[in-house]
């Protein structure tokens, strides 16, 4: 017999409505037309102005032959036409492709004819790059430059300047959510750091709720200003382009990650919350004294991207910064775990408390279950702080798959879980902690090393700005850590062998014998434009070594 609580699969009710984040943009400028959203130097528009925009947008796409399905690019800073993007784009039905803004051009042209984008918006600043990509590509998008007063620099390489093209569009245009909300919303493309990178597709559920689960695991309030420090490109902004959209908050844009400009902006627009890698906190936490004595109190960050290591926790909360530790992968629309604080841990010594936070720690609310799994047996590992598995995720915030690749797709969701590739321990009450990435870990003599906890040591060291541990291949042990470290301006460590020794030393005192960094060289570490580190080329540095 049929009841209320069966439901015909076949048929669509009345009641069901898409989930989409475009919602957010739709509710606030109804609710809120008039609260500021958008500031970027001497340009400030509210709430109302930002829908009009967003919404000539997506018709000015649409009379260009955008429909449901098309792919449509850009590349550019964090300014306010990428965030307009974000909410233009997918209420054609299209996809947006954020494009790194650090890719070489061969890179860039593989994305663009990878993911078929018919029209591509481009940072003027990054006009140069791109048009040598365009022209490594056989079928070419349609571009369209965006003019921005904050730089003088990059020709224009399009058809039409971004605010001409918008006003090809119409302000009144129906402003709609998906058909199905498992519709794509996003295109973005994983490093591609051992080959062609993967283009992962997210959908319009998923960025609806993690954009919820980031407000209520960060506990945003109403009207938030966030400081776009994370690039709009990553992970589509950890989803925050939406989220503090929902929130009526203020976007306050930033093109380059600068301690001067970050501390200014604390002070001048009243920022509140501000996301970035640990590469960025190690930044403020390095900057002049005159540049830190702007910092407002209590302004909160939220930071993922790399396992920070407890000593840049530490030294974040002395400076008085309210520091919230998330993790997650593009693959799951950015932080999708978080060390959940408990009250009790505040009373913890500031060198234990830092340690607990550097955890990665437990599931959002919004998904479903994220643990870790011993890869062969798909058994939950104890929590017993030292068994390692693979931290796996399953639900609603998990990708569709990778574009135009069944085998990557069906390789990643073996047995029902997305394996994330990063190998960690659980610790009790389910707290999760990464030890390494699987690529990552180090062999040596048949014991297995993890380098975050080597170069959480090293951070440990007053002289050190910045260190990365990888394997260095050698001939008895099979692999041996070497360490590449930065020391900071003013250092007494000498950046020789007599530093070297020193460092040595220092980490002999704090870890197990085998776990020493055998090889120490002094260098700046190469990075990827969210910050993480490129550990792919130190490993090759370190096979020279050898």
């Amino acid at each position: 017999m049929t009841t209320i609580y069966d439901r015909d699969l076949d048929k669509t009710p009345a009641n069901y409505e898409p989930l989409s984040p475009l919602s957010f943009l739709r509710r606030t400028a109804e609710v809120f037309p008039h609260h500021a959203a958008v500031v970027h130097g001497s340009r400030h528009y509210d709430y109302a102005t930002l829908f009009v925009r967003c919404r000539r947008l997506a018709s000015a796409l649409a009379r260009r032959g955008i429909r449901r399905g098309d792919t449509v690019a850009i590349i550019a800073a964090n300014i306010p036409a990428h965030l307009e993007a974000h909410f233009g784009v997918p209420a054609t039905g299209a996809v947006l492709n954020p494009i790194n803004t650090r890719l070489d051009p061969a890179a860039i042209a593989f994305i663009l004819e990878h993911g078929e984008a018919k029209i591509l918006f481009v940072d003027r600043e990054f006009s140069a790059v791109t048009e040598q990509a365009l022209k490594l590509c056989k079928t070419k998008p349609y571009v369209i430059d965006i003019d921005d007063p904050a730089i003088t620099t990059g020709e224009r390489i399009g058809s039409i300047e971004y605010e001409d093209f918008i006003k090809l569009g119409d302000f009144e245009y129906p402003w709609q959510g998906p058909l199905d909300e498992w519709d794509a919303i996003a295109l973005g493309y994983t490093s591609g750091t051992t080959g062609n990178p993967k283009g992962v597709v997210t959908h319009h559920r998923g960025a609806y709720l993690n954009s919820m689960g980031n407000a209520v695991t960060w506990s945003l309030p109403k009207h938030p200003v966030y400081l776009w420090t994370l690039p709009m490109f990553h992970c589509d902004g950890w989803c925050f382009p939406w989220t503090i959209t929902m929130l009526a908050g203020v976007h306050v844009c930033l093109r380059k990650v600068d301690p001067a400009l970050i501390f200014d902006s604390f002070v001048n627009q009243g920022v509140t919350h501000f996301c970035g890698a640990p590469t960025v906190l190690n930044m403020l936490i390095n900057a002049p004294a005159d540049v830190k004595a702007k910092l407002k109190p209590d302004v909160k960050c939220m930071t993922a991207g790399a396992a920070p290591p407890a000593a840049v926790l530490a030294a974040m909360e002395d400076m008085g910064f309210d520091v919230t530790h998330v993790y997650g992968l593009t693959e799951v629309y950015g932080p999708a775990v978080v060390c959940d604080w408990h009250e009790e841990w505040n009373r913890l010594p500031l060198p234990d408390k830092a340690a607990m936070k550097a955890r990665q720690g437990v599931r959002y609310h919004v998904e479903e279950d994220v643990t870790v799994l011993d890869p062969q047996t798909m058994q939950r590992v104890p929590e017993d702080g030292e068994t390692m598995g693979e931290i796996m995720f399953r639900g609603n915030v998990v990708m569709k798959g990778y574009l135009k690749n069944p085998k990557a797709t069906q390789e990643a969701f073996v047995g029902g879980w997305f394996h994330s590739g990063d190998l960690g321990v659980l610790h009790p009450g389910g707290y999760m902690q990464i030890k390494d990435r699987s690529k990552d870990i180090i062999i040596s003599g048949g014991e297995n090393i993890s380098t975050l906890e080597v170069e959480g040591v090293l951070y440990m060291h007053p002289d050190i700005l910045e260190a990365a541990v990888v394997a260095r291949p050698d001939p008895h042990w099979g692999e041996t850590p070497c360490a590449f470290v930065t020391l900071k301006d003013g250092a007494k460590t000498p950046a020789n062998s007599k530093g070297a020794d020193e460092i040595i030393a220092f980490c002999r005192e704090r870890l197990a014998k085998f776990k020493v960094p055998r090889t120490v060289v002094f260098s700046a570490l190469p990075k990827t434009s969210t910050g993480k580190i490129q550990k792919f080329e130190l490993r090759e540095q370190a096979k020279k070594l050898a």
